[in-house]
């Protein structure tokens, strides 16, 4: 039976380090929320401020980083977890993204709605670009691949309800 527990960002992150298939643990969190199964974490959901500036609007939680052990409903039970703590701290959406090639089938399991395909295939900016020209070259980049932005609000929840 999966349960819900809180986690520290450096529990969160040795797990990120361990079992994702992609990216690298975060420096900076607002929250983050375990799932465990028998005792043992088999999920964690890293939340963050929204890495596009235009989202930062103090109401947009971005969940920056799921990652499970592939036990069956974690990632749903994860992102339902993350939506219901954002509502509760004042946040009126929440959002996060997809590789192109991955189903979103937790994200809509747990009623979040794919509002489009965004980005780039790389996300990085000039100053990055250069900094990648001169040989300097980061490693915790996402794959270059198109990504789906997913997202659940106060509107698409009253919407479920209806």
């Amino acid at each position: 039976m999966l349960k819900l527990r809180p986690v520290s960002l450096r529990e969160a992150n040795e797990f990120v380090a361990i079992h994702h298939r992609h990216h690298k643990p975060l420096r900076i969190h607002k929250i983050s929320i375990g799932c465990e199964a028998e005792g043992k974490l088999v999920g964690v959901a890293i939340c963050a401020r929204p890495a596009a500036h235009r989202l930062d609007d103090g109401y947009t939680l971005d969940v920056a980083r799921l990652c499970t052990d592939g036990t069956r409903n974690a990632c749903s039970m994860l992102y339902s977890a993350a939506w219901r703590a954002a509502r509760a701290m004042g946040y009126t959406r929440i959002i996060t993204y997809t590789l192109a090639s991955e189903s979103g089938s937790s994200l809509r399991s747990a009623g979040w709605e794919c509002v489009g395909e965004c980005g780039c295939l790389e996300w990085v900016g000039a100053r990055e670009r250069q900094r990648n020209m001169l040989g300097f070259k980061r490693d915790d980049l996402p794959p270059r691949e198109k990504k789906n932005r997913y997202e659940k609000s106060l509107r698409t929840a009253q919407a479920e309800v209806s």
